[in-house]
């Protein structure tokens, strides 16, 4: 038993990105976590609960403190860690942007930077190389975002009236890997088709047109046709989720997990039906988490088993 004091605590959001045909730009803040437990130590230290084996040298978040020292030209005041997720690795849902969002709100308490969330975002989107995820885990709710002249610009709203249903497969596919299998290259036209559908899912979701926002969401070029085989069976997945009441069915992220979407109170049958379909899958349902990064100082007071 160890008492943790004079520390703070950062709660993050993962994700879902793209949406289908929001390639690199579009991610939504998900229900699962990742919670960091910071206190002053001599040296320091990383702890993950439940037991992971990551060394210190292949930690996110240190890698991301050491480079954000460098930066900064400082020293951070070494802390003892301790992290706890809920955010699944390598399935699409966001786990690294979180991990690179929390180490940025933990250093920018270390190093009394008091960070703006527009500078969080340049430098989260930095380590992560685009903003999707990162924006929707410092932000919450529904995120777009583009790179301009350097800069990451970004919008956000928020989404209600939605469930997510995701089904998890037992197996990783690392985003690295999976972007090998898009193409170099679109010719214009498709460019032009494939940023439409983006449009009008877009606008779709503001007036709350679920039909319209599901249809272009399964209208996607940039990504999904060539990511398919990362979970085999989406097809039967789209059409089962689809007939027990989900109004579209995507990729999340890089994958392999996928996204049931559904609206608000519709989501029973079809986590039953994609249970009994799919019954090697985890499936699970998520909300829309609203709230983007938090760090909570001075409430530390509690007993953490480690």
């Amino acid at each position: 038993m160890k008492k943790l004091q004079d520390g703070f605590v950062i709660k993050v959001p993962g994700s879902t990105a793209n949406l289908g045909p929001g390639f690199d730009s579009i991610g939504m803040a998900v229900s699962k976590y990742v919670t960091i437990f910071v206190s002053f130590a001599e040296e320091w230290t990383f702890t993950n609960v439940p037991p992971l084996v990551i060394k210190k040298e292949e930690n996110i978040l240190w890698k991301v403190c050491q480079e954000l020292e460098k930066l900064w030209g400082v020293t951070s005041p070494p802390a003892h860690v301790w992290t706890m997720s809920d955010i699944p690795l390598a399935r699409g849902l966001g786990s690294s942007a979180a991990a690179i969002v929390g180490a940025i709100e933990m250093m920018s308490v270390l190093c009394n930077k008091r960070l703006c969330p527009d500078e969080k975002l340049q430098l989260a989107a930095k380590f992560e190389g685009h903003a999707d995820n990162v924006a929707a885990s410092l932000y919450g709710g529904l995120v777009i975002s583009t790179l301009k002249d350097g800069n990451w610009e970004y919008i956000k709203f928020p989404v209600d009236d939605i469930d997510l249903v995701a089904v998890v497969p037992d197996y990783e596919a690392k985003t690295k890997d999976s972007r090998q299998l898009l193409p170099k290259v679109l010719n214009f036209s498709d460019a032009v088709k494939g940023s439409s559908n983006a449009n009008v899912m877009l606008g779709a979701f503001l007036q709350k047109k679920w039909d319209l926002a599901g249809k272009m969401m399964e209208s996607d070029i940039f990504h999904e046709p060539y990511r398919q085989k990362l979970f085999p069976k989406l097809m039967e997945l789209k059409k089962a989720a689809k007939s027990a009441g989900a109004f579209g069915v995507t990729l999340s992220g890089a994958g392999p997990t996928a996204i049931c979407f559904c609206e608000r109170g519709k989501s029973g049958k079809v986590i039953q039906k994609v249970g009994s379909e799919f019954p090697e899958h985890k499936v699970e349902l998520l909300q829309v988490s609203k709230v983007g990064s938090e760090v909570h100082s001075n409430c530390l007071s509690h007993v953490a088993s480690i």
